[in-house]
């Protein structure tokens, strides 16, 4: 199931459900010793929770670049897709393009955009229209009427 950033009525594709939590569980897997959220506690509770709300954007603006900065000094063999199976492997494996070259540009959306450069623009859409930004899933729409 796809997961995506709503702002307003607009929403941005992001990946599918294992991707972004693997995106959050690479955050807290190397950038934060004392647990989830110690560091990062917007990025890693109201935003993975689902809900920013307007008054929180700025913080989580800054939160994100410095886990851009920091995890764009990390190999993308840190990669975690699952804080608790740390041998566990992204689909795809270690076969991944060769302009990827640190966890910092690591992650990718469904549609070939830099991840934290999609958030940021919904981010600076939330702060332009005094709006919150979410998290949401987006289930497989069912069959087309009259189809068989």
């Amino acid at each position: 199931m796809a997961v995506g950033i709503k702002v307003g009525a607009g929403v941005d594709l992001l990946g599918d459900g294992d991707f972004v939590t693997a995106f959050f569980c690479t955050i807290a897997g190397n950038l934060e010793p004392d647990g989830w959220g110690s560091r990062f506690p917007v990025a890693m509770g109201p935003l993975y929770d689902g809900d920013v709300p307007n008054g929180q954007v700025p913080a989580l603006r800054r939160e994100l670049d410095s886990i851009r900065a920091e995890l764009g000094q990390l190999p993308p063999d840190r990669v975690i897709w699952d804080l608790d199976d740390r041998d566990a492997r992204p689909p795809w494996g270690d076969d991944i393009a060769s302009n990827i070259t640190d966890l910092g540009n690591y992650f990718v959306t469904m549609d070939g955009k830099d991840l934290f450069e999609v958030i940021d623009d919904a981010l600076d859409y939330a702060e332009s229209s005094g709006q919150g930004a979410t998290l949401k899933s987006l289930g497989p729409v069912g069959p087309r009427p009259g189809a068989k």
